[in-house]
């Protein structure tokens, strides 16, 4: 009785080990982030770049909701790192594969800009590609240590937020994923 249990537990074992792999290969990633200081301010350039299976819903017709948080830290040495400031932006991406329409939207919170393109390409070049976004002004930080931390949320659904707490069994984001970037210092250090 226990070699066969042992056999049936080994089989499921060898069965599901490519499903395990599959989800993990192929995954979404920030590239960057990239800082360049100019006229006393840290402007921040990233680009996320999407899995396979995720490009693929969006050819087919499945909308997309980008969720992109740029945001500046203070490193502490002996306390949790301090969050100075960041931006939001969400970004929405449709496209109707059997009119070849591609449309995507940006929202900062104050500013809409909605964009109509020609190929699926372009609109992922102008949707997933945050450039030289003015993040603070350097002679405002204290001096210390910082660094950049860029995180983007794939949301998959939208719910009235009274049904999102007793649905708490349902994903609402399909990945997220962040990228930090090396320190850099700001001002004489004590």
């Amino acid at each position: 009785m226990t070699m066969r249990l042992f056999a049936v537990v080994l089989t499921l074992a060898f069965s599901l080990t490519p499903l395990c792999s599959y989800s993990w290969a192929g995954t979404a990633e920030i590239i960057g982030p990239e800082l360049k200081f100019q006229d006393n301010q840290l402007h921040v350039t990233a680009t996320l770049s999407l899995s396979e299976k995720s490009l693929q819903e969006l050819r087919n017709g499945v909308a997309k909701e980008l969720r992109f948080n740029i945001d500046l830290f203070r490193v502490w040495n002996m306390w949790p790192d301090e969050y100075v400031g960041g931006k939001f932006f969400v970004r929405s991406l449709k496209s109707d594969p059997v009119t070849l329409q591609y449309k995507a939207t940006s929202n900062d919170g104050t500013t809409v800009i909605q964009k109509k393109f020609k190929s699926f390409e372009s609109m992922l070049q102008w949707a997933l590609f945050i450039n030289d976004v003015k993040l603070a002004n350097i002679r405002d930080l204290e001096p210390g240590n910082y660094f950049i931390r860029v995180t983007v949320q794939s949301m998959i659904r939208k719910l009235p937020p009274v049904i999102g707490y007793f649905m708490i069994f349902l994903p609402e984001k399909e990945f997220e994923i962040r990228k930090d970037s090396s320190y850099f210092a700001v001002g004489t250090q004590k």
